[in-house]
Order: C-alpha cells, then structure tokens, then sequence
C-alpha cells in the first residue's frame, strides 16, 4: 500500500513525533511505501512530495514544528464544497494521480473536518488530532497541549517572584481563541488567582473585587491568567485590556505579559512524544486494517478511534462542572463569575 501524509493548520510540538509513529509503523510493520506531502492540502493539488524512509524519519523525534510544513486550508476547503465538480474532480485527481491508497492528515479542528469532507469524496483517509487548544472534539487530549502547558506554566512561575518583590498585579495572555484548556491547566499548575476562560465569560467587577480582597487580606499581588479569546468591549489583547481595567479601578501597579507563539514552539514534551507515537502507530494499523473515514484519538488510557463524521465541525470546551473548575472555586480561585 501507497500511504501519505500531511500536516495542516498551525504547528504544535509533536508533529514530526507522529509522522514518525505513523512512517516507521508503516513501512516496518506493514511493508508500505510512504510520502509526504509538504505544505499541506495545497501540496496535494501541486503533487509537492518527498520519499519518506526510515532513515529519513530518523532524528526527527524531538524537533518541533513539521518537516512537511504547514498550511492553513481555507481554499482547498472551499473548492471541496464548490458546486463547480470540476474543483472537486481536480482533488481527486490529484489524490489518484499520486497513486495513493490513503491519506493521513494531521491537524485540528478544521484539518478534520477537510478530512471529513475527502472520506465523502470517496478517498481513503485517516485523521489524527493536534493542536494545543485541546479543543479537538472525539479526543480527551491533543499532542501539542501538553507541551504547550508547560511552556505556560513555567511563565507564570517566573512572574510570582517579579510579582511578589515589586507588590503588582501580573496579568498573562495565554492562547485558545474558543477553549480555554491551556488557560486552565497552566492557570491552575502556576497557581493563578483568577483565570478567564472563553467559555465561562467574567464580570469585570468581580475580577477587580477579588483583587482588592487579596490586597487587604495581606497578599502583595495576584496573577491573572486569561486565555486570548475571551470575549471583550474592545478590540485589543485581553492582557492589555484586564491590566489597564485593573489598574484604573484598583490603583495596584499592574502589569500585563502576552505569551503568544512561544507556547506552540520549540522541542516536544516526552508525553507528546509518547501519544504522537502512539497515535501514529494507530493510524497505520486502521490503514493496514482498511478501517478508513476514522479520527485516532486517545480516550480515557485507551488509543482508539472514532468516525470523522461524528468529529467534523465540533469543538471540545471546558465546562463549569469541570473537575479542575470545581476544585479552583473550592480552593478560592475567582474564575470571574464567582
């Protein structure tokens, strides 16, 4: 069998890992011939390939980014859903021409739903989940995220020592434009005092009322963590926003931190080395197996896999009945609703 693969959508620690799982898996185990296709779904339409061997996937374990590069796939998306058949002709063309038996697609959210939309072309496809959102619905975890909380968590530590000698208020801008699961995992393993979260939304004067309490209990400063999508009055980074509200309505020097791409770069946890490995290795067993039209994903201690079709256009958002919600509130960790 003829298998490819592609990355697509942003680049979280991990990927080459998973290319790896999926290469070495396929061309030991089950005697494949592998490609890849560079710079994502557009590298399908130009036929933009490299021979993938094991030695070639050899030393890539723990580098981060992608050694096929990456591309975000709105335009190839739009010719899938053209009404026009020749676009949707011209990717089946292109899949066929390559002589392939499947496709592997690595990516998030919109990466599987694309997949989705080949498997109802009629093309052999398997998709395997990454982002560091975490927000990759049919998975209890995504490669990347953890990588990504601890680059986060690291940064919070850093701002309690610079907090607590100058008596400010650090505010600190974590990435998740629709989940905030970064937010709350770093938030929580940093000891934060109050997170914000793009699900649960905050009332400004609780944020600042939690402040003051904390100042008059004693307590030199506070930490702020907010996840970059919350939703605000004005069009800004939230950091900058919360900083200034904090500092107008408090009076407390206040200081804000946006932590940005440093959170999706550099080498991969070994966690992520793990679960890219083990998702990969999966994927060639459900090609090896023809189970295509199938997401691999990590549920429970369990490597499985779940239909595209049940994945596509769903996202996996923190809830307030989350266990680590709960047990910030419990604790005294202002969310900003309560």
């Amino acid at each position: 069998m003829k298998v490819g693969i592609l990355t697509s959508g942003g680049d979280a620690p991990g990927i080459n890992a998973t290319i790896r799982g999926v290469g070495k898996t396929a061309i030991n185990d089950y005697g494949m011939q592998v490609i890849g296709i560079r710079n994502g779904f557009s590298g399908l339409l130009y036929k933009d390939i490299v021979e993938l061997t094991d030695p070639s996937l050899s030393g890539i374990l723990n580098l981060g980014g992608t050694i096929l590069g990456t591309a975000r796939e709105k335009v190839f998306r739009k010719m899938i859903t053209s009404p026009d058949e020749k676009d949707r002709e011209q990717i089946k063309n292109a899949y066929h021409e390559l002589d392939l038996d499947c496709l592997v697609c690595i990516g998030g959210n919109g990466t599987q739903r694309t997949t989705w939309m080949l498997s109802e072309l009629g093309l052999n496809v398997v998709g395997i989940p990454k982002t560091i959102d975490n927000d990759v619905y049919g998975t209890d975890v995504t490669f990347g995220f953890h990588t990504a909380v601890n680059i986060a968590t690291d940064a919070i530590d850093r701002l309690h020592s610079t907090a607590s000698s100058h008596r400010r208020v650090m505010v600190i801008e974590l990435m998740g434009h629709h989940a905030g699961w970064i937010t709350l995992h770093a938030g929580m393993a940093g000891g934060a005092d109050i997170i914000l979260l793009p699900e649960l939304g905050y009332n400004l004067k609780i944020v600042i009322d939690k402040i003051n309490q904390r100042m008059e209990m004693g307590k030199a400063y506070s930490i702020v963590a907010v996840a970059e999508g919350i939703e605000l009055p004005t069009q800004e980074h939230p950091a900058t926003y919360f900083a200034r509200e904090i500092q107008t309505q408090t009076g407390y020097e206040t200081r804000e931190t946006v932590l940005g791409y440093i959170q999706r770069g550099g080498s991969p946890s070994p966690y992520d080395r793990n679960l890219g490995t083990l998702l990969g290795g999966h994927a060639a067993e459900l090609i090896h197996e023809r189970k295509f039209g199938q997401m691999v994903a990590k549920i429970g201690s369990e490597i499985t896999d779940v239909p595209l079709s049940e994945v596509a256009g769903k996202l996996r958002l923190v809830t307030p009945d989350n266990q680590l919600v709960a047990q910030g509130k419990k604790m005294g960790i202002s969310f900003g609703i309560w």
